[in-house]
């Protein structure tokens, strides 16, 4: 990984390209102890291509993200913190040597094309399946299903009734997480991310229509999050004093019992002004769904918890090239992460410096296995307009 004074010469130069060029999002940034020559963030996406046997990531996880260590920051995608975390198929782990082992291989590539890596830890909790779990139940803040679906070996399932944790199952799983950290700087990351949106375990018991318990991790808006900021602190901890990523989506919708609504929104303010107490390296925020190709992000729900949170930040979730500059520019954001675009363009940093247009990903291959749509996306040829 590059140090500060192995950059600083070299951000003066990224600097004044990046002014050149019209273009701050390809300025380099100071990201809560990461330096970062660009600020176009890989961000982490599923692609269930592990190794079933252990979920153990392969050879082609090391050329797909060596692909595409021209990214600012790649954040690797979620990986199971336990064997009790999983809850999607071909998803790999970090809680054996032998992940830990082959995580080493894909953090060596990408930081010998230069790039840095942190992996975002995992878990879904509830929104497991028995399919995943050896028949047995999966387990939630309280036994209420969050009626989602988890993808299993038969394909996408609707979930169950979990059992509602124990403490001691509180205790073990902010355990894993912190293990999983651990293990993450022994497999060579740059750092780690706390995986805390989507319908999964830590948003659960954030959601008050989940989330019933009547101890210390419930009954009001303090205790639900307190299982994440346990999280944050206890996956921080290896990586001294740096701190871990926080990824949160206030505006995630599924179903009936995840909603945006005035309440979860309230919730998410006082949980982000809490983060400003706790190791938190930067905050990744999901914005709301697009209603349609082609609209461009509120930036007004960035900037809601711009004002609340002290540290960097990263804003995702329907962005392009000119929508992420004009972000940058403003300064809501410190840096804008990409996932679809990532999946297709694994050389799309240079494709935004060059103005190039950008190739569709191929939705049928996102989960299938295989190195079709996975490591074959070609660069962009020198050739292409209108650079």
């Amino acid at each position: 990984m590059y140090t500060a004074d192995t950059l600083s010469t070299a951000e003066t130069a990224h600097t004044a390209v990046a002014t050149d060029l019209g273009q701050p999002l390809l300025g380099p940034a100071d990201l809560g102890g990461f330096r970062l020559p660009n600020r176009v963030v890989m961000a982490p996406v599923t692609r269930a291509r592990a190794a079933a046997d252990g979920l153990v990531p392969t050879a082609m996880h090391a050329a797909y993200y060596g692909q595409r260590a021209s990214a600012g920051l790649i954040i690797a995608e979620g990986t199971w913190v336990s064997e009790q975390a999983i809850g999607f198929v071909n998803v790999p782990g970090i809680y054996s040597e032998e992940q830990v082992a082959a995580w080493r291989r894909v953090t060596g590539v990408v930081h010998a094309l230069g790039g840095r890596i942190v992996l975002q830890l995992w878990h879904t909790g509830a929104a497991s399946h028995p399919d995943h779990l050896g028949g047995r139940q999966p387990a939630g803040p309280s036994a209420i299903n969050p009626r989602t679906r988890s993808f299993t070996p038969g394909g996408f399932t609707g979930t169950v009734t979990p059992r509602a944790m124990t403490e001691a199952d509180i205790a073990a799983t902010v355990a894993a997480f912190g293990a999983a950290s651990e293990n993450a700087r022994r497999a060579g990351f740059d750092g780690v991310e706390i995986g805390a949106l989507g319908s999964f375990l830590i948003t659960q018991f954030l959601n008050p229509r989940l989330n019933h318990r009547t101890d210390g991790y419930g009954g009001d808006r303090a205790a639900r999050r307190r299982l994440l900021l346990e999280i944050v602190d206890a996956a921080a901890r290896p990586w001294d004093g740096r701190g871990a990523g926080v990824r949160l989506g206030p505006y995630w919708s599924d179903g009936e019992l995840f909603r945006a609504d005035e309440e979860t929104l309230a919730d998410y303010d006082a949980l982000v002004s809490a983060l400003n107490d706790h190791p938190v390296a930067y905050l990744h925020l999901r914005g709301r769904d697009l209603a349609a190709p082609g609209d461009a992000p509120d930036a007004g729900e960035t900037a809601r918890y711009r004002r609340l949170f002290d540290g960097p930040l990263i804003a995702n979730n329907g962005y392009d090239r000119a929508s992420a500059n004009a972000l940058i520019a403003s300064g809501t954001a410190d840096a804008v992460s990409f996932a679809t675009h990532f999946i297709a363009n694994p050389d799309l940093v240079t494709r935004f410096a060059l103005g190039r247009e950008l190739a569709a990903g191929d939705r049928d291959t996102y989960y299938t296995g295989g190195a079709g749509g996975y490591v074959d996306y070609p660069v962009s040829d020198w050739r292409d307009g209108p650079g």
